[in-house]
């Protein structure tokens, strides 16, 4: 969420920030009218108040209680309560606006409409050549028995699917990889949440009210399922004060993600590269504001090394203001070459998200004991989305006769070197 005092202060700051993401000004404008009305009904409101106070102080030293004076002080107070109302209502209703508006781009991110104004900041490997035509992964997974997309349909409908024997374990020796990875090398903390969350967790994360639509919600219970694992972890320390010395916090999560992917049929579609449910391993950090811009470096170098020992081609894209993602204030994004699709696949988003998260959740932190709290800085990142690193290794790794080599990285981790 974005400072009031902010939008109040440099409504046109603000105003061009929001153009620079694709977001028009009326939003702002709303915002702006509201706030204007919340502060005057307040000025009428304790006006009216220290009008009661002074009045009921000079009735009290009255031998004689004057009628008329009394009933027009009950109708000060009838007027303080309607006020109070109408404040609560415009209160609602500048919390909903302030929900529904994006993070401001850092100052740093190139301005931009869409993907076609990224910028390329690196890359690693190259893609390989081969000496037959590689195959994508949906005919690879099918010919060895590893991906079962007709059963999946049959279970659960389309977008789903079954991953058997070593296509399982190929899944589960990532997911094993990578989390010893981020904690044993790269100092994470590992957290196993809930997969299901509250309300008020995916408001602080920034999901709700804004994508109500692309969430999956137990309507009874109230119930909603994560569509990452940046929301439990950003709501780890909700409403809490971090004690001095304590920051940065990092931390590693695996979860099944739960998305409402709506999507035509056509390329973008095939396989396993979308899907309604996914694992994906994520990294986020609570961080001192000073560091902010640093700790994203670390974690997308975080994320590039396990893609470096897969051994997989890719590169890092810095994303411009207008595809940036709701929350985010600077983003790089991870993309890794599949031969068989023969397309660059995102695998992970890198984000800072300032204090965006945190003023939604109310997280703050303490410099030193004699310090006001301040809110902290968020950052998160997938380390990896598990369905598309498996793309890129299916069929960067396939052999001549069908089958797959196992990188040497995942060795510890699976029995099998040879996927057959």
């Amino acid at each position: 969420m974005i400072d009031i005092k902010l939008i109040r202060d440099n409504p046109e700051v603000v105003s061009r920030a929001m153009e620079k993401r694709g977001e028009g000004r009326a939003s702002i404008d709303e915002i702006i009218g509201l706030d204007n009305t919340f502060r005057q009904l307040l000025q009428e409101a304790e006006a009216l108040r220290a009008r009661r106070n002074e009045v009921s102080k000079q009735i009290s030293q009255m031998k004689e209680k004057p009628p008329g004076l009394i009933a027009v002080m009950r109708q000060v107070g009838d007027r303080i309560n309607q006020i109070e109302s109408e404040a609560n209502q415009v209160t609602a209703q500048l919390t909903e606006k302030l929900l529904l508006l994006p993070n401001l781009p850092a100052a740093d991110v190139p301005a931009g409409k869409d993907s076609q104004d990224n910028i390329e900041v690196r890359s690693w490997g190259k893609p390989q050549e081969f000496t037959f035509t590689p195959l994508p992964h949906w005919e690879l997974g099918e010919k060895l028995g590893i991906i079962d997309f007709q059963r999946g349909v049959k279970l659960s409908g389309t977008r789903f699917y079954v991953l058997c024997g070593q296509g399982a374990q190929l899944q589960r020796a990532l997911i094993n990889f990578m989390l010893d990875l981020h904690v044993n090398a790269h100092g994470y903390t590992e957290i196993f949440p809930p997969f299901m969350v509250k309300k008020e967790s995916l408001v602080g994360s920034g999901n709700l009210p804004k994508f109500a639509d692309n969430l999956y919600h137990d309507a009874e219970e109230d119930y909603w399922f994560v569509p990452t694992a940046e929301v439990p972890l950003t709501n780890l320390h909700r409403d809490e004060i971090i004690t001095p010395g304590v920051l940065p916090i990092y931390y590693v999560a695996h979860t099944s993600c739960f998305r409402r992917e709506k999507m035509a049929a056509g390329k973008d579609t095939r396989g396993i590269k979308r899907g309604h449910q996914f694992e994906k391993v994520e990294m986020y950090k609570f961080v001192e504001p000073e560091t902010s811009n640093s700790e994203l470096d670390k974690l997308t170098h975080d994320a590039e090394d396990i893609c470096q020992k897969l051994g997989l081609p890719y590169h890092v894209i810095q994303l411009c203001s207008g595809d940036m993602g709701f929350a985010a204030a600077k983003t790089f994004d991870i993309e890794i070459w599949s031969a068989g699709c023969r397309e660059w696949l995102e695998v992970s988003s890198c984000s800072n998200c300032g204090d965006f998260q945190a003023r939604r959740a109310n997280i703050r932190y303490r410099p030193d004991s004699e310090s006001k709290p301040r809110l902290v800085h968020t950052l998160n990142g997938s380390g990896l989305a598990l369905p598309r690193v498996m793309i890129s290794i299916m069929e960067n790794y396939q052999q001549a006769d069908g089958s797959i080599l196992v990188p040497e990285a995942l060795h510890p981790y699976m029995n099998a070197r040879v996927i057959k």
